[in-house]
This record gives C-alpha cells, sequence and structure tokens, in this order.
C-alpha cells in the first residue's frame, strides 16, 4: 500500500481586487458637494465690479462648472452627468435644512442683529428655489455637454473649451433663474444684462486658469494612487 501523501487540490484563484475609486474623483466629488450647498448662500450678497454688480455666488458657480469639466475631461461624459445629478442631493438637503431651520423659534438669547439678519441672509421664497434647481440642472447639464462636444475625443484646447462651456452655461443660468425668480414681479432686463456681462468676463478671466489646475492636480492624485 502506497505511504504517499494525497495532492491537495489546487486552490481556486482570488476574484481580482476592484479597482480603487480614483483619489481625484472622491476629492472632486467632496468639493462639488460643498460647493453646490455654499453657492446659493453665496447669493445673498451682491458685490460690486466696476460699473456692475453682480450676486457673489458666481464664485461658487464658476467652480462648480470647472469641477464638472475637469471630471469629464478625466473620466468623460457619462461620470460629469452623474456628478450633476448627485449634486441635487446636497442641493435640496441643504435647502430644507435651512427651511426647518427658520421655522424652529430662535432662543430668545440669541444675538439680536443676528437674529434678524439669518432670515433676510437665508430665507428664500418657493419661486427662488424652484429657479435655483431648475437653472442648476439645465446649466451644468449644458456645461458638460458642451465641454465634451467640443472635444470630438481629442482632449485638446482644454482651456478654451472650458471657457466657452461656461460663457454659455452662465448665460443660460442667469436666465433661467433672473426669468423663474422675478418676471413679472420687477423688471429684469437690466439685471440680465449685467448679470450676463459679469460673468461672462469672470468666466473668460477666471475658467481657463482654474480648469488647467484642476486637471493638473487631477492627474497628480491619481498618479499617486
Amino acid at each position: 500500500m502506497s505511504t504517499q501523501p494525497k495532492a491537495m487540490p489546487a486552490a481556486a484563484p482570488l476574484p481580482a481586487a476592484p479597482l480603487p475609486f480614483p483619489r481625484a474623483l472622491f476629492v472632486f466629488a467632496l468639493f462639488y458637494g460643498g460647493m453646490v450647498c455654499i453657492a446659493g448662500v453665496l447669493g445673498a450678497k451682491q458685490v460690486a465690479m466696476g460699473p456692475l454688480a453682480v450676486e457673489a455666488g458666481i464664485f461658487g458657480f464658476i467652480l462648480l462648472v470647472v469641477i464638472a469639466s475637469t471630471v469629464a475631461e478625466l473620466y468623460g461624459r457619462a461620470t460629469a452627468d452623474s456628478l450633476v445629478r448627485l449634486g441635487f442631493v446636497p442641493l435640496i438637503v441643504s435647502m430644507a435644512l435651512i427651511q426647518l431651520v427658520l421655522f424652529l423659534p430662535a432662543d430668545p438669547e440669541m444675538y439680536p442683529p443676528l437674529k434678524e439678519a439669518f432670515p433676510v441672509v437665508l430665507g428664500q421664497g418657493a419661486r427662488m428655489m424652484l429657479a435655483g434647481l431648475i437653472s442648476y440642472g439645465i446649466s451644468q447639464t449644458l456645461n458638460v455637454l458642451i465641454f465634451s462636444k467640443l472635444s470630438r475625443g481629442e482632449g485638446k484646447l482644454v482651456w478654451l473649451r472650458a471657457m466657452i462651456a461656461s460663457v454659455c452655461s452662465q448665460v443660460v443660468d442667469t436666465l433661467l433663474f433672473i426669468s423663474i425668480s422675478f418676471l413679472g414681479v420687477r423688471p429684469i432686463f437690466d439685471l440680465l444684462v449685467g448679470q450676463m456681462i459679469a460673468k461672462i468676463v469672470l468666466s473668460v478671466v477666471l475658467v481657463p486658469v482654474l480648469i488647467t489646475l484642476f486637471v493638473g492636480l487631477g492627474r497628480r492624485l491619481d498618479a499617486r494612487a
């Protein structure tokens, strides 16, 4: 009788490890969610830019445009579209939380000027909230669409594509938000023109620099993963 040990059955191959979530995409998604929430709050102030007045939320929205374009450049249009759609989640939740906090009674010992200013700064009517949701979704989706279409699969002139997409999306955003918010309530022509000019100027000046920095940062983050 043979005393040799029986051969052990071959171990089943281990399943392939899932690909890690890209580090840069994770960072950009977190940043995007924060900008979605803060942009509307910043919009409570109007800043003077020479002869023009522009609501300060434009700085947050320009960053949203740049982040979405960066994600489209690095990970494709479908991923950028998903980012824009997921942006509705923090936007709607933040709106709901603001309304909840405004509804709750203030502490009698709360600093009086702050108690009076809080609802003025953060309070928005249902019409303006609806305007914000519609203008965000359409303008950001348009930005990703234009940026991606201009690429033609070549990935060239990222700064120019981002600038053109930003200008177009900012014009649409302004037209939608102001029309839905104020049409029939106050004259809107001068407000529309002033906002559009200011946003176009900011897009031309800021977006080429920012998109170059963000795309470079994203590639460095993913290279280190």
